[in-house]
């Protein structure tokens, strides 16, 4: 074999042994990269789909307090006090365990 193409030979085998971890780390950086953007995409759609939710129960919560609140200035009153008081079972139980003690 000639010495020149040896050498040769050798010369490029130095280059790639020194490109191929480079390119290795880079394309590992890169996955790395894609995989976040789509974990963030994936959490901006959720975080989309639950505000919408809770928008669209914001309105029927709000359109069911209307029509407890039109029931209460209709009917007699012998009915307001557990109309109120049902009110209020609502409140607590859209709160949650934030409330301890019903309010006066």
């Amino acid at each position: 074999m000639d010495p020149d193409l040896t050498l040769i030979f050798a010369f490029i085998l130095a280059i790639v042994i020194m490109v191929l971890p480079f390119a290795y780390f880079v394309n590992q950086r890169v996955q790395e990269h894609e995989a976040r953007k789509l974990e963030l995409k994936a959490r901006v759609e959720e975080a989309k789909a639950e505000q919408l939710r809770f928008a669209n129960g914001d309105y029927s919560k709000m359109e069911e307090r209307v029509r407890v609140l039109e029931r209460i200035a209709t009917d007699s009153n012998h009915a307001l006090a557990s109309q109120i008081e049902e009110l209020r079972r609502l409140d607590r139980a859209a709160a949650g365990p934030q409330l301890a003690e019903p309010i006066e």
